[in-house]
């Protein structure tokens, strides 16, 4: 399997577009991880040659398990992996969504419509409990 480096952490650009917006603490941290896993996940189709929507759970799994930098990173706690695992496949949940919302292919989502998207959420989350 051809794998590319691990893409980056979020910039410091991304991260003050993220805290520019109308979240939470909580929505703010679950942004920031949607957004790194989308990056992990453009990563993982393009070295399968294949869609985000198609790339399957095992596939995820594989990729994470065997990419030189991931494993180089996560030498220091062997259950990060399995945790990281799961933070991007919980990810894909609001990346589906809004994509459908959207109604964009998961790839073409850009950070501040994924910004965008989960003020929607919170907003509508504090009406229907008002």
């Amino acid at each position: 399997m051809n794998q590319p480096p691990l893409p980056e952490f979020l910039s410091r650009e991304e991260v003050a577009e993220v805290d520019a917006g109308l979240l939470s603490a909580q929505d703010k941290f679950l942004t920031r991880i949607t957004l790194y896993s989308l990056r992990v996940l453009q990563q993982i189709a393009e070295a399968e040659q294949q869609s985000v929507h198609a790339i399957t759970d095992q596939q995820i799994a594989t990729w994470i398990e065997q990419d030189p930098a991931l494993q180089q990173a996560l030498t220091t706690d062997a259950s990060f992996e399995q945790f990281f695992i799961r933070l991007v496949l919980a990810s894909l949940q609001p990346l589906r969504q809004a994509a459908a919302d959207l109604d964009l292919p998961i790839e073409a989502l850009t950070n501040r419509q994924l910004v965008g998207w989960f003020e929607a959420q919170a907003k509508q989350r504090l009406n229907s409990n008002s």
